[in-house]
């Protein structure tokens, strides 16, 4: 883990050093002021996403956090499509030696191809899947609307939560299951606006049960679970809960805890005859849901890597990135994220809200 930090910030830095030599050389005609103007911000823009982890819980005010958490996280998408813009015009560069003003090229298919992955962000698809089950009569029905990454916080905010509690009570759920990190790097935010309010308009007949993400421990999952104690979300945390239709959740604390309960000894607590469904943030555990013969695994936290091409990195890291698949026995539903962490943009990959019905094919 400590390796892979320093790896990464070692790629963060060198990726900033690379585009800042080419910026340099591109605004050589301007007056020094400007360019040391021009320089101070890169760097600031570069440091952006540090500064607002360190401040995400300190007494300044909220829209100056807000700016901070946004710039920084804005400029981890800018610097990865740059950089690859910026060395793809180099190396054109190589073969047709009068390519000029490359650098403009790329800021400009850069700036593009932002503004596309923000306006594919801002329109979460909703994505249908049916299953057949002998564990509920003919003619009997039960709804499961799946959200998962919504991250709330300074990224996603109380009017996009609303937008998303409009979206879910447009389906009909019977229940809805948050799939872990609902809250994203602090509670403070959330809390101060009272967010999950929002969520007092869900239509649900059986409630809202939330399982905790790595995001609610990176933002204290005492402090979250005190909280969404006075909202209508109930954090349940490898416990079995009984719904309607013969339905039994089991809900997952995360892997974050590292003496988290595992899935044999919570599955044996649900009995033989219910339909089973887990709830469990990281997708790492749907071969063992099959293994036990359980009927229903749903999972969210890949974002399926929210942008290309760290969507391949997903697809390669999981037996499952993402989307419905059925297994040897388990139905597994992975969630890309009906929102995201960190940075506004969906590029080569879809921001979902699922819903799943499952249908009764036995005899009474």
């Amino acid at each position: 883990m400590m390796w892979g930090g320093i790896a990464l910030l070692a790629l963060y830095t060198g990726g900033n050093v690379y585009l800042f030599v080419r910026l340099w050389q591109s605004i050589a005609p301007l007056p020094v002021w400007l360019r040391v103007v021009i320089a101070v911000l890169f760097w600031f823009a570069a440091a952006a996403m540090f500064l607002s982890f360190e401040i995400r819980n300190s007494g300044l005010p909220e829209s100056f956090i807000r700016s901070i958490f946004w710039v920084g996280t804005t400029w981890l998408v800018f610097l990865l499509y740059m950089v690859l813009a910026t060395a793809t015009m180099d190396l054109v560069r190589l073969f047709i030696p009068t390519l000029h003003n490359g650098f403009w090229y790329a800021l400009l298919a850069t700036t593009i191809v932002l503004i596309y992955g923000n306006i594919n962000y801002r329109h979460p698809r909703v994505e249908h899947v049916t299953i057949d089950s002998e564990k509920l009569p003919a003619g009997d029905s039960y709804r499961i609307v799946l959200a998962s990454d919504i991250h709330l916080g300074y990224g996603t905010t109380r009017s996009d939560l609303s937008r998303y509690v409009d979206m879910i009570n447009r389906e009909q759920g019977d229940v809805v299951l948050i799939a872990g990190d609902l809250i994203d790097n602090s509670v403070r935010p959330v809390a101060t606006e009272d967010m999950c309010r929002e969520f007092e308009r869900i239509e649900a007949t059986d409630g809202i049960y939330l399982a905790p993400g790595n995001h609610e421990y990176i933002s204290n999952i005492d402090s979250i679970a005190q909280y969404l104690r006075t909202t209508p979300v109930r954090l349940v945390r490898d416990s079995v809960v009984r719904l309607g239709n013969n339905i039994t959740l089991i809900a997952r604390d995360d892997r974050s805890n590292r003496h988290r309960r595992s899935l044999k000894e919570l599955s044996s607590e649900a009995g033989e005859q219910p339909l089973i469904v887990v709830l469990d943030h990281q997708p790492y555990d749907i071969a063992a849901s099959d293994s036990l013969g359980l009927d229903l695994h749903l999972s969210g936290h890949t974002h399926r890597g929210q942008v290309w091409p760290l969507s391949w990195l997903t697809d390669a890291l999981y037996d499952q990135s993402h989307g419905y698949r059925q297994w040897s026995h388990t139905h597994a539903v992975v969630s890309s994220g009906l929102s995201l962490w960190g940075p506004p943009f969906r590029i080569g990959t879809r921001s979902d809200l699922y819903v799943i019905d499952i249908r009764g094919n036995s005899a009474e």
